[in-house]
């Protein structure tokens, strides 16, 4: 009888044992598979991606324009970026492009982007140096932002009309 419930016990240890060594990396609840995000956005996205960044952003893909919106009825660049970044890094940002980059960013070159960094734009004329339209850099040169015409969607820095207008990178502080 004892013999019996000591490799029962045993036993039970073995397969607490190897069920507890293959942990997995933590993934936020709701976070959508890198399989499922790498059709949606167009390019490869993995697990040592930030997939609550890519799962929040994918909701909103589609969602229209609208001047001073912010929600998915209606949103437009700096709106966006301001839900995204209350949503997954839990910080609050200015409401503006160049408040944006002003109160809440430190410059980073082109160059040196990194997932989840902000992408700042002079479209038009207007003061030289002041971002008039922002976006959230994903990774490969693109990026995701609220267009005028085209509502929330995925762009490449590399596209020349983007070239043209780059301003700055912002890293949030």
């Amino acid at each position: 009888m004892k013999i019996n419930q000591i490799s029962i016990i045993i036993l039970l240890f073995i397969v607490f044992l190897f069920t507890s060594c293959g942990a997995k990396k933590q993934v936020p609840v709701g976070a959508r598979s890198p399989n499922d995000l790498s059709k949606e956005f167009g390019f490869r996205v993995t697990n040592k991606d930030n997939l609550h960044l890519y799962t929040e952003l994918a909701s909103w893909k589609g969602v229209p324009h609208r001047n001073g919106g912010n929600t998915k009825k209606g949103v437009d660049c700096s709106g966006l970026v301001v839900q995204v970044y209350n949503k997954v890094y839990n910080k609050k940002l200015a409401r503006s492009s160049a408040d944006i980059l002003k109160k809440n960013c430190r410059k980073v070159k082109r160059g040196s982007l990194q997932e989840g960094d902000l992408v700042f734009f002079k479209i038009g004329r207007g003061q030289k140096k002041t971002p008039n339209h922002v976006g959230i850099y994903l990774k490969n040169q693109y990026f995701m932002h609220a267009s005028s015409s085209s509502g929330v969607v995925v762009s490449s820095l590399n596209d020349k009309y983007y070239t043209r207008y780059w301003l700055t990178g912002g890293k949030v502080k």
